[in-house]
């Protein structure tokens, strides 16, 4: 008899172990995770664009030019403005001046001024007036356009969006492939900020002399997610 209850004893015990076994072998299932990143683009068209605009003036003082110069960059300031532009979106980038020596290098024989004005958040359907009053006016160089979109945080939101569907869907490729359900997420982690890309397709703003080319921008977002496996 004490054989007999020896062995009842083993045989609990084996059958608690082998449960245990068993629950630990699912705990362990439960907590595998398939991790995949997944990629959001989203196109729009830019609406907004920005130009640099230089006067330049020589003359034979320092002081000369930077006068002259001044007068010249108020104009082209008054011009923009006038074409619709808010004092508020002109800013001065950059105010230069610069000696000319002589053909041998022995004399200064004059003087060069520059002003640098950005005008920013123009409308791209006007942008090319704008260009052409600032030239109207006396800007002797233009640089640009920096095209932007207004509504980019906008759409970075639905590039995430399609971001993290994306990658549920490869998820659940992986999981099935591996015999294995779809559960929750177990961390999600975003890649870097919004990356407008420019591309040079799509139409013209109109403009009275100078076209200005919107294209496209791809607004694009990237997500790295882990889910658990059932």
């Amino acid at each position: 008899m004490p054989g007999m209850k020896i062995f009842a004893i083993l045989a609990v015990a084996v059958a608690l172990l082998a449960g245990g076994a068993d629950a630990a072998t699912r705990s362990t299932s439960s907590s595998d995770t398939v991790t995949v990143q997944g990629t959001g683009t989203v196109t729009a068209v830019p609406d907004e664009a920005s130009f640099s605009f230089t006067v330049q003036t020589k003359a034979t003082t320092a002081a000369a030019a930077l006068a002259r110069n001044g007068t010249a960059t108020k104009a082209v300031i008054a011009a923009v403005e006038s074409a619709g532009v808010p004092e508020a979106d002109i800013q001065t980038a950059q105010v230069s001046l610069d000696p000319v020596e002589s053909s041998d290098g022995t004399s200064i024989v004059a003087y060069t001024a520059s002003d640098t004005i950005t005008v920013t958040k123009l409308a791209v359907a006007k942008a090319g007036a704008i260009v052409d009053a600032a030239v109207g006016a006396g800007a002797t160089d233009v640089s640009g356009p920096s095209l932007d979109l207004s509504d980019q945080d906008a759409l970075y939101a639905q590039a995430l969006k399609a971001a993290v569907a994306q990658a549920k869907t490869k998820a659940q490729v992986l999981a099935a492939a591996a015999g294995r359900s779809l559960g929750n997420v177990v961390s999600i982690v975003e890649g870097s900020g919004p990356t407008p890309v420019p591309f040079a397709v799509g139409g013209a703003a109109s403009a009275p002399n100078t076209p200005i080319e919107a294209g496209t921008q791809e607004v694009q977002a990237t997500v790295t997610i882990a889910y658990a496996l059932g």
